[in-house]
């Protein structure tokens, strides 16, 4: 499994070893003993996957505030997404700032995404799947969210008139959201 770096601490994308051959492909979506060779030491508890019918819809930009906060590890199983994280630690010097990914079923990466970062994305093709393992039970107590086109972030979504839920269309501004992460420099 190969790292690559983001422009963030602690936020990596996995890319896979594939086997193909004339039957198809075989892969290690997640092995806890290679990513803690790796340095990343986690937990999951739960999996989650979604289906987005049409393309262009946004799902996020979504969080759980502490103590239920969570780190998410996602990956694409059919289709592709532009794959978005925003920095909300407060006191961090890259607070507020995002950054994009495509993650799709061809590519196979999988983005790393921890605690203290808002999380969305946006399907490219229809009918894409996301799969998503988190290290913290969902808490509807301690959901969270950032409206996706807030223009304080000045996020460039491939799309400009997405498909949302109600609850993603009416999410807060970053300034106006409520966040409780504190960003801890390391040494």
């Amino acid at each position: 499994m190969r790292i690559i770096q983001t422009e963030f601490d602690g936020v990596v994308i996995f890319e896979p070893t594939v086997y193909k051959d004339e039957r198809g492909f075989f892969m290690e979506s997640y092995n806890e003993q290679t990513f803690r060779k790796l340095g990343f030491d986690l937990r999951f508890m739960q999996d989650n996957h979604s289906l987005s019918v049409k393309a262009g819809t946004i799902r996020g930009l979504h969080y759980q505030l502490n103590p239920k906060a969570q780190t998410k590890l996602v990956r694409v199983t059919r289709g592709a997404i532009y794959d978005v994280i925003v920095d909300i630690r407060k006191g961090s010097p890259t607070f507020g700032k995002w950054q994009g990914f495509i993650l799709s079923a061809d590519n196979k990466r999988q983005l790393l995404v921890p605690k203290g970062f808002a999380h969305g994305f946006c399907t490219i093709v229809e009918n894409t799947e996301v799969q998503y393992k988190v290290d913290e039970y969902y808490s509807s107590e301690h959901d969270r969210g950032i409206l996706w086109n807030d223009p304080s972030l000045g996020i460039d979504w491939p799309v400009t008139d997405p498909v949302l839920s109600e609850k993603d269309a009416n999410h807060p501004l970053l300034a106006d959201a409520e966040i409780n992460f504190v960003w801890e420099r390391t040494l």
